[in-house]
């Protein structure tokens, strides 16, 4: 019996070995801090906040305020009713456009909030629906999505409509040590276009990128980097190997067993 559970350790141990051995052929992780290039000192940013730009399906909040708050109630209704589970608001249809009481449709895709609270404002005044209106307008549905290699992909819902890049992947959980850092995929949608653009969080040059602060709809793709692969691909060949080991273990102690 002895003998027997002394070539059962003997036959596992040869085993683990042969996984070890298989998993030691992995890569180590390189790269993995963010902007080793970056000294002490001052960048000086050109990064302008973009100023977002309306598209179909966005959903707007509209506020429209005056010296009559009667007269304003029919405007503000919308943001004060919706369906369970639904966002308030003013929803951009299929055709561009929002459908404004009193006023009719107002096509809305393509212009900056400031185009068209102005427009909003010019129309209630040449309606003589109301003096001196005050409109303000949100976007309601502003949020980023983070996916791959983060430890938490979720999306991200931004109440203020600012949002860094860098900020959306501390809220999905930053990086995992397999994020490809150098190649993080930025996903846009501007008229009807999807634009990518990939960006280096290992070089300074991302605090002056155009990408640096993400717009809504977003989407962060961070890539698995070599790593990640060969060490998923490794697992794929280490199961078998350990299985087969136990297997060779068990027939072996049953051969002996007769034998004996």
């Amino acid at each position: 019996m002895n003998m027997n559970i002394g070539l059962m350790k003997t036959l596992t141990g040869f085993t683990l070995i042969l996984a070890l051995f298989a998993m030691s052929s992995c890569g180590s992780t390189k790269k993995v801090i963010y902007f080793p290039e970056v000294k002490d000192g001052t960048i000086q940013s050109t990064t302008i906040f973009p100023e977002a730009i309306i598209q179909k399906n966005d959903i707007l909040s509209i506020t429209v305020s005056s010296l009559s708050a009667a007269a304003d109630a029919p405007f503000n209704s919308p943001n004060t009713s919706a369906a369970a589970g639904a966002i308030a608001g003013y929803l951009v249809n299929s055709e561009g456009s929002i459908q404004f009481p009193i006023l009719g449709n107002i096509k809305a895709e393509g212009l900056t909030k400031n185009q068209l609270k102005d427009k909003i404002t010019k129309a209630l005044v040449d309606a003589k629906q109301l003096v001196d209106p005050i409109v303000t307008i949100r976007f309601a549905n502003f949020r980023v999505t983070i996916l791959g290699e983060v430890n938490h992909p979720t999306v991200v819902n931004v109440p203020n409509e600012k949002i860094s890049l860098l900020e959306a992947i501390g809220l999905a959980g930053d990086l995992t040590i397999y994020g490809k850092r150098q190649n993080v995929m930025i996903i846009r949608e501007e008229k009807e276009q999807k634009i990518i653009k990939r960006v280096d969080l290992n070089s300074a040059e991302i605090f002056t990128s155009p990408y640096y602060y993400l717009q809504s709809n977003d989407i962060v793709y961070v890539e698995p980097n070599k790593t990640k692969i060969a060490s998923v691909s490794r697992g794929n060949q280490i199961l078998p190997i350990v299985l087969s080991g136990l297997s060779l273990a068990v027939i072996a102690v049953q051969q002996f067993s007769n034998n004996k």
